[in-house]
């Protein structure tokens, strides 16, 4: 008994769903000759018959139709993986994973995948937003195609893209007495609770950048995981937070909040996509960076 092939699974489905040797062999490429011997090889090599003729017709044997059976089954199965495989060969089909360390930038990020997702249909989007995520090192243990950060960690392999800039501002509500300053100082929080993503210190620029400088600490600080609660709490004066203004912007109205500028000079940053070296070539990727950076 030999061995069944895939292209004798597509010489069983096409004549029988031709009819005609010359119509088969058509489909198949083949001259009626060339398709006459592959018939008696496929028999040969696998020790049954699988025609027999009737007239000038061939009709399957009961072994001939089990096999049309499982080339109706496997063939569509076949086709679809190669063409699944060409598609991932020319970047055009995937999963785009995509790692947050950029916590307020959540709202940012839909806007981009609701019109990407329409501009490449056959690509899925997982977004993995962990205030411990370490994205640097799950681009290079591939757990990630994308990390959206605002420090980017320059290493060999990776790239990264700026896609906007913003000012990072601090958050008060209608009733707070900075409310009208031009600009705060560091001093001025010393007797402020300060709400913050929970995340380390050395990772909140509003440390790093204005506090830790002047060798300021907050009186308290309050670690909250969701942007609408933050913004809630600091509307009913129970702290103050260090937002990108873009973000408060959209929510100002909405909670009566203010943005005061960080220093006279204010605090200015920007958002990164980082993303492997490697990948240069997967389309579905370059083409989410660039409408990012476009959007």
């Amino acid at each position: 008994m030999g061995v069944l092939e895939r292209n004798h699974l597509d010489i069983i489905r096409e004549v029988a769903r031709e009819g005609s040797l010359t119509a088969a062999g058509s489909r198949l490429h083949l001259t009626q000759p060339a398709l006459s011997h592959a018939i008696r090889k496929i028999e040969t090599q696998l020790g049954v018959k699988i025609w027999r003729r009737e007239g000038r017709t061939l009709a399957l044997t009961q072994a001939g139709e089990w096999l049309l059976s499982l080339s109706n089954r496997l063939l569509p199965q076949f086709e679809l993986a190669e063409k699944r495989l060409e598609q991932f060969g020319n970047g055009e089909r995937g999963t785009l994973r995509i790692g947050m360390e950029c916590h307020p930038c959540y709202q940012w990020l839909l806007k981009i995948v609701s019109p990407y997702l329409e501009r490449w249909p056959e690509v899925d989007v997982d977004v993995r937003q962990k205030f411990q995520f370490g994205g640097i090192e799950a681009l290079f243990n591939n757990e990630i195609d994308i990390v959206v950060t605002p420090d980017p960690l320059h290493k060999p392999g990776l790239k990264f893209t700026p896609v906007f800039d913003y000012e990072l501002v601090l958050v008060v509500n209608a009733e707070h007495p900075l409310r009208n300053a031009k600009f705060i100082m560091p001093e001025q929080l010393i007797s402020e609770t300060l709400i913050t993503y929970p995340v380390p210190t050395e990772r909140l620029d509003i440390y790093t950048q204005f506090l830790q400088p002047a060798g300021i600490s907050p009186r308290q600080q309050k670690p909250i995981e969701t942007t609408d609660i933050m913004l809630m709490m600091v509307k009913h004066g129970r702290g103050v937070a260090a937002l990108p203004h873009w973000l408060v912007d959209e929510y100002a109205q909405r909670f009566e909040l203010y943005p005061l500028r960080l220093g006279p000079k204010g605090i200015a940053k920007q958002i990164f996509l980082g993303r492997r070296e490697t990948d240069e070539e997967i389309q579905y990727l370059w083409d989410f960076i660039q409408y990012a950076a476009e959007a």
